[in-house]
């Protein structure tokens, strides 16, 4: 068993388009700078492992692409499989997202940040994973962390404190 009082933590910095997944107890997944952009977190409940999405857009659109976690409709799948070899079934996952704002005024006819919720809601409701925390809308940016460890997903909206969400 891991003595987590002296494991030192590796921050796992998930870019845009990007997913990560761990089991490894020292890793912090991190999405920095989320505006409208989805940080899609999956924590099992049993404990085993997290994954975290970095969705850029609600829908390829057919576009094929070399990131996966570029588009909500294929970031839900991609990052479910990814917890698989990690010993994680759908069923036992919680989801938690993070971002979905509006970052500017003048673009508000286009609403990407609502459009990315919206997306990422719909594709995690067809494979039954239910959306258990949030942080979305609003017009700032947002940094969300995700201890393995502890399957605790922390969230921190420019210019304030970070908290806990899960």
């Amino acid at each position: 068993m891991t003595d987590l009082s002296t494991a030192t933590a590796t921050d796992v910095v998930v870019r845009m388009g990007e997913l990560a997944a761990s089991a490894s107890a020292g890793d912090v997944l991190v999405c920095v700078g989320l505006g409208s952009c989805i940080g899609l977190v999956l924590v099992c409940r049993r404990g085993r492992a997290c994954g975290l999405a970095h969705i850029v857009l609600p829908s390829s659109s057919g576009r094929e692409g070399d990131r996966p976690a570029k588009f909500a409709e294929c970031a839900v799948p991609a990052l479910i499989a990814a917890l698989g070899p990690l010993g994680v079934q759908p069923d036992c996952l919680d989801a938690v997202l993070v971002g979905g704002a509006q970052m500017f005024s003048s673009s508000t006819t286009m609403e990407i940040g609502a459009r990315n919720e919206a997306a990422v809601r719909s594709a995690l409701q067809s494979v039954g994973i239910p959306v258990t925390a949030t942080a979305t809308a609003g017009s700032v940016g947002r940094t969300v962390r995700v201890h393995v460890a502890t399957g605790n997903v922390t969230v921190r909206e420019a210019g304030s404190k970070e908290v806990s969400l899960r």
